[in-house]
């Protein structure tokens, strides 16, 4: 009989993490993919994104409307509730002996919730890491004490989750899996990721991404605000490539402040989702990555391009040689963007791993004999086997 795997996925950036994943447990004859796509893949506001997982040849079993047409702490707090009741119906349908989740969107707790409360095993991806002025370094941690398996992408990872009471037997260190994706996707050529973009690339380029930094009171349109300012400075001849914010509080708020910027900007152009290929390969057209995004910590550095980490959003996560941090105020901005587009990053090694995650994570998967034997949890001390 098939081990039946659930996998949830809420937004672009983490599929992007999860498909070579799925695509892992498509090709194993002992695995039963079961796929719920939830959140921003099914809101036109951005892009309707669980059309690219079916083009991309993957059938969605569930799909959970949980996003609020809200731009708030209150809308976000209510699609975490909406969440909760869809994937509890879900699970209870479609029985899987693993549900398997990724990172710290709060539609993500929200499934941790409900698996929980039905007595499905949780396998967790990308615990342990610390994200400091953000909420998803709780939500994350709630994750985590909330599932039974965890593959973490880095050893300081796994001495978080170990702190947090977890069996070392059921912690491993795999890497990140974005990165086999990265080593096995075709990227595009400039010719042809300008024709998909409808966008031509100057002499020099910056591909910028920026989310809301939600521990911080209206902190995000101040922040953005001096971004955009540093930008500007760079004059007319810098290329600027921005994707669109995420689902969080005061989201919306800033894909505004990006569209007033673009109105006076004709070196500039804004994508609410491009999909991991063009992503990718603007990343390696580009001469740096901007923002507070996780990508530009996680992924970039595969690729040999500098970035430019803005504020704290990502503050405690491991840094490659190719990360340049900043205040978020336009002068430090400015000043790191000219530092980052000198910048030799030939030699960078990522800390996120170098590719061979997926098979690891198989492997741990399938030699797991009886899953509902890992739901009642023991807290492990530090020190104790």
């Amino acid at each position: 009989m098939k081990i039946k795997l659930c996998v949830v996925t809420g937004g672009r950036s983490e599929y992007g993490i999860l498909y070579p994943l799925l695509k892992g447990i498509k090709a194993d004859d002992c695995l039963e993919l079961q796929l719920i796509a939830t959140a921003m893949h099914l809101s036109p506001e951005f892009g309707l994104t669980y059309r690219e997982i079916e083009a991309d040849g993957f059938f969605i079993e569930k799909k959970i409307e949980t996003l609020l047409s809200s731009d708030t702490p209150i809308g976000a707090a209510k699609s975490m509730g909406l969440g909760v009741i869809g994937f509890a119906e879900a699970f209870e349908e479609l029985k899987p002996d693993l549900v398997i989740l990724l990172g710290d969107r709060y539609e993500i707790l929200a499934a941790a919730e409900a698996a929980l409360m039905c007595k499905i095993a949780v396998a967790h991806i990308c615990g342990g890491d610390i994200t400091e002025a953000a909420f998803d370094d709780a939500i994350r941690h709630s994750i985590t004490k909330m599932s039974h398996l965890h593959f973490v992408t880095n050893e300081a990872s796994y001495q978080v989750v170990r702190q947090l009471g977890e069996n070392p037997e059921h912690i491993f260190k795999v890497g990140n899996p974005a990165i086999d994706r990265i080593q096995n996707m075709v990227l595009l050529p400039l010719k042809k990721l300008e024709e998909k973009l409808q966008f031509k690339l100057l002499n020099k380029n910056l591909l910028i991404t920026f989310h809301p930094v939600t521990l911080e009171s209206n902190a995000s349109y101040q922040q953005l605000n001096e971004l955009l300012a540093a930008l500007h400075r760079l004059g007319p001849d810098m290329g600027l490539i921005f994707t669109k914010p995420n689902a969080d509080p005061e989201g919306r708020g800033l894909a505004k402040q990006l569209e007033g910027f673009l109105s006076t900007h004709k070196n500039a152009a804004v994508y609410t989702a491009l999909g991991q290929q063009l992503y990718f390969s603007l990343v390696s057209q580009v001469d740096a990555v901007v923002g507070n995004s996780s990508s530009g910590l996680l992924e970039v550095p595969s690729f040999n391009k500098p970035t430019v980490n803005i504020g704290d959003r990502q503050k405690g996560r491991l840094y490659a040689g190719s990360v340049i941090n900043c205040s978020p105020n336009r002068v430090a901005i400015e000043l790191a963007i000219k530092a980052a587009l000198v910048k030799d990053c030939a030699n960078t090694v990522n800390p996120y791993g170098d590719g061979g995650s997926v098979p690891k994570i198989l492997k741990a998967i399938k030699s797991i004999g009886d899953f509902k034997a890992l739901l009642i949890k023991k807290f492990y001390k530090v020190g104790e086997l």
